[in-house]
């Protein structure tokens, strides 16, 4: 078999664009976290515009990242790349100026649209790119590294940036990115589109992003407001379109989920994973961020500050751990191993106390990170591999969909628990002091019992803050035993299931590498003279 040809210099350089522009879009999730307060005086949203303001972007991605990874596979992977990424910088700017909750609603739909057109290009080009598979592993380690780490930054860089600039700083930083990515994309980036691809299916995306926005909507709902009929009742109609979904895929020529890669174990193993995981570490996000400025009383900044430890941690999992230890251990092995150290992280975050807990959060945080970015590694790469090549974006835009679903099934699932858990703690050991009604208040959240006790004698007040504080404090170990219990049979699954995915075999000593010195550029860099089909053709064989 002949060896598959290594990446050189300009490979390694268009990943790097990539993954900056992963490290953006991560940073998308939470940068605006710190920014609401300044806008909220200076906009005067209602309550229902503030939630679209925060949400839209997450909703908008998520219903729109398998299309959008379809489109690619059809019209060129990198020309949409670089059309995502004019639209992302120009709705950012448009978004730093809003001028009116409404405009800022829409300007932050549209770079959820953009996002979606940019998550699945990049995993997709990235095994274009990189052919051989220890090379492919390292760049996928590179790029999960970036993702994970760029939620950590983006809370620290709205700190940074609300101390002394304008709201709209947080949605600026990203034009001088995407002008460079609209650069630098001819450049370093080879084109790669599916030859045979058919016609895109209106019908099929539209009966896609009707089915993930009601159930993620709904689900955010039942973690923001509780139970309600309806969300409930568009959770239900959303899953009630995936079995149309399914069986109008099943009677294309060419859909655009080829549901038969579901019957490949490693395929669904890795999907099922990466949806766990993510329930896990994203869910679990909301009580550590709680936890280090409502019960230590960590100012934000200090507080993001304390989270970047767990962004370096991440990018080791990723980039060095995940594949060294696949070509000695295997991906049954590896992803078993990864998850295994999350669940060490979340059982030394089950330890923290109400007074003193700020070195078991931040190892905690550390660990779980290292872990869990081990396994999301792996579980993006046998999703995108496991598909034949001219599927690689619509798989990719299944996997960042399931990634985007795990997610706000966690936070809606364990802040469910977790705020049963709060109310009874407090139910069960009522502070002395404290009027009734303003134990009430303070049942609702941590948040919210802390500016009940602002209102209280010092006494009352001090009383109802140890109270809260202990509540929730309970609530995080309760949240953290919860996640490593979907973790620990996440690990058996997952190492149960990919037992048979054939171990990494490292290429022959012998093998002269192929670099860019070495043999020209390339084969893809779209010379003059060679027209669209030959394109097509040298991505095809890619």
């Amino acid at each position: 078999m002949t060896p598959a040809q290594r990446a050189g210099k300009r490979e390694w350089w268009g990943l790097a664009v990539l993954v900056l522009v992963t490290l953006i879009i991560s940073m998308d999730m939470t940068v605006l976290s710190y920014a609401l307060p300044f806008l909220s005086a200076e906009l005067a949203p209602s309550s229902s515009q503030l939630l679209w303001i925060t949400d839209i972007y997450a909703f908008v991605l998520a219903g729109l990242l398998i299309p959008m990874g379809t489109l690619g596979d059809r019209i060129g992977r990198r020309k949409l790349l670089i059309i995502g990424a004019a639209a992302f910088g120009i709705a950012s700017a448009v978004s730093a100026y809003a001028s009116s909750p409404e405009v800022l609603i829409a300007t932050r739909a549209l770079m959820g649209a953009a996002g979606a057109t940019l998550m699945p290009s990049t995993m997709s080009l990235i095994r274009t790119m990189f052919q051989d598979e220890q090379q492919r592993r390292a760049a996928i380690g590179l790029w999960s590294a970036g993702f994970s780490a760029g939620g950590a930054i983006g809370l620290l860089a709205g700190g940074v940036l609300l101390q002394s600039f304008h709201w709209g700083t947080v949605f600026l930083i990203n034009v001088p990115i995407m002008l460079v990515l609209v650069i630098a994309s001819p450049l370093l980036l080879p084109e790669y589109r599916n030859p045979n691809a058919g016609k895109i299916d209106l019908v099929s995306s539209l009966l896609l992003f009707a089915s993930v926005l009601p159930v993620v909507w709904g689900v955010k709902e039942f973690a923001e407001q509780g139970f309600g009929w309806l969300p409930l009742a568009a959770v239900v109609v959303g899953l009630l379109l995936v079995p149309l979904f399914i069986l109008r895929q099943r009677a294309l020529d060419d859909p655009m989920v080829d549901v038969r890669l579901f019957r490949k174990a490693a395929f669904s193993a890795a999907l099922v994973t990466n949806v766990l995981a993510n329930f896990a570490l994203v869910g679990f996000m909301f009580f550590t961020a709680q936890y280090l400025q409502l019960v230590l009383g960590l100012e934000p900044f200090v507080a993001g500050l304390w989270s970047l430890p767990q962004a370096f941690t991440a990018a080791i999992g990723a980039a060095v751990l995940a594949p060294l230890l696949t070509s000695k251990l295997g991906h049954a092995t590896t992803t078993a191993l990864g998850l295994a150290i999350g669940i060490g992280g979340f059982l030394v975050m089950s330890q923290v106390g109400v007074e003193d807990g700020l070195a078991q959060a931040v190892v905690g945080q550390m660990l779980s990170t290292m872990g869990m970015a081990m396994a999301l590694t792996l579980t993006a790469e046998l999703v995108v591999t496991t598909a034949p090549p001219e599927r690689a974006g619509s798989a990719a835009g299944l996997s960042e969909t399931g990634s985007q679903f795990g997610s706000a099934l966690g936070v809606a699932v364990l802040g469910s628990v977790g705020a049963f858990v709060y109310r009874s703690q407090l139910a069960d050991n009522p502070p002395a002091g404290v009027p009734a009604d303003a134990l009430d208040s303070a049942r609702d959240t941590l948040g919210e019992a802390v500016e009940v006790a602002g209102t209280l004698s010092a006494a009352a007040g001090d009383a109802l803050r140890l109270a809260a504080r202990t509540a929730f404090t309970e609530e995080l170990h309760v949240a953290a035993y919860s996640v490593s219990g979907v973790l620990l049979v996440t690990a058996v699954l997952a190492f149960t299931m990919l037992r048979k995915v054939p171990r990494p075999v490292p290429p022959p000593a012998a093998a002269p590498e192929v670099t860019e010195d070495a043999a020209g550029p390339d084969p893809d860099p779209d010379p003059v003279g060679q027209d669209d089909s030959e394109r097509e053709k040298s991505g095809s064989t890619a």
